[in-house]
């Protein structure tokens, strides 16, 4: 089967995405014939040659290099064409599935997912409308809520707010005034903590909120719960589902524990710091917490009707025992130290057959797709 690994983009998980990245094609390359598609930092996309797919198979531990723009290899598309879409001046560049291995903006947030639905092409991961959901904290925890998943208290504000002053002093104040210091400060869609920061004084809050007003319009304030960090992989399609599929049938895996060695779980602990985290898999709960968070995992990814894969990310409190859903990711990193197929080789599904699954469920979702009505 062709399979093209998509990787890079424009957003400032870059770098993550040249490790996931080669991650999944050396998984993939155990069953399936391996395409390379890179997107530039300036959004070009180009095919990349043969070569670079060698070195990463050959070398386990190195990433894939920066995306090599070469313009007879600049990739074209064709909407509506299927396996035939993607073509360079060379030729034709069959492709059965995708897999992006892209992570935040243009990748993680329906961007891409809604142009692969317009080409025709089977992909890795969740839907467009799930990809967005997701992407936004906001409307995240919206749905959440309404689910009756308990998320950490927060406040919105959006840039509009920041350009009227006395608005934005006023909703300074109530975020203040009722979730009180310490506060976490995020960009409602920036991943892998970009831009994010925790504020113990107002002083701090002010620059908090600017740093996370460069990364995104809409800006999250929480509550800073002195918590455990506990995550959870998911796979199956919520959807689409048939009761007696083992492809597709949604999947909790044993949760793990992240225990950071930062103040809390930033960008460095996550990816560049090799002694920023500890992690611990099973994580040290009781039975019936393990369940809980197997559960109200399973439960939030059916409320958002996701597909293929995510990881759900929990705060546990350490004074109060109350169990948070904090965030999910649909498509978490698969880096050598990323927690999502760490978390499912516990589990008993080790990364090669990972990557299959997650290719089969692509498969099964196109299908399924594939055969409703679109006109009369």
């Amino acid at each position: 089967m062709k399979v093209a690994v998509i990787y890079g983009g424009r957003s400032g998980e870059h770098e993550i995405s040249l490790i996931s990245a080669a991650a999944i094609a050396r998984g993939a390359s155990e069953r399936h014939d391996v395409v390379l598609i890179g997107i530039a930092r300036n959004g070009a996309w180009d095919v990349q040659d043969g070569a670079e797919l060698r070195r990463v198979l050959e070398n386990p531990d190195v990433p894939f290099n920066e995306i090599e723009e070469i313009e007879e290899n600049r990739v074209r598309i064709v909407p509506g064409a299927g396996t035939a879409a993607f073509s360079t001046a060379s030729g034709a560049v069959p492709v059965d599935v995708a897999f992006p291995a892209l992570h935040g903006s243009y990748g993680e947030d329906g961007t891409i997912q809604g142009l692969l639905e317009m080409l025709g092409v089977p992909y890795v991961g969740c839907t467009t409308l799930g990809s967005a959901l997701t992407m936004d904290k906001e409307k995240t925890k919206q749905i959440l809520a309404q689910s009756g998943i308990p998320v950490v208290p927060y406040r919105c504000m959006k840039r509009c707010d920041l350009l009227d002053s006395n608005r934005y002093d006023e909703l300074f104040q109530n975020a203040v005034d009722e979730l009180g210091f310490p506060l976490f400060v995020k960009p409602c869609c920036a991943g892998s903590s970009n831009g994010a920061a925790k504020a113990e004084t107002p002083k701090q809050l002010s620059y908090a909120l600017m740093e996370a007003f460069r990364w995104d319009d809409k800006v999250l304030i929480e509550t800073a719960v002195n918590a455990r960090e506990i995550e959870c992989s998911v796979t199956g399609n919520a959807a689409t589902a048939p009761a007696d599929s083992d492809i597709e049938a949604v999947r909790a895996f044993v949760p793990g524990e992240i225990i950071p060695t930062h103040e809390f779980y930033d960008y460095d602990a996550k990816y560049t710091d090799p002694d920023g985290a500890g992690l611990r898999i099973p994580a040290d709960l009781p039975a019936d917490m393990i369940e809980t968070v197997r559960s109200t995992a399973v439960k939030a990814y059916k409320a958002l009707d996701l597909t293929g894969l995510s990881r759900v990310d929990f705060l546990l409190d350490k004074d109060s025992g109350a169990l948070y859903l904090n965030e999910i990711n649909t498509m978490p990193g698969f880096t050598p130290i990323s927690m999502f197929p760490k978390m499912c080789g516990a589990a008993g599904l080790p990364f090669g057959q990972l990557v299959d699954l997650l290719i089969a469920e692509a498969r099964a979702q196109f299908a399924a797709k594939s055969a409703l009505q679109t006109s009369r």
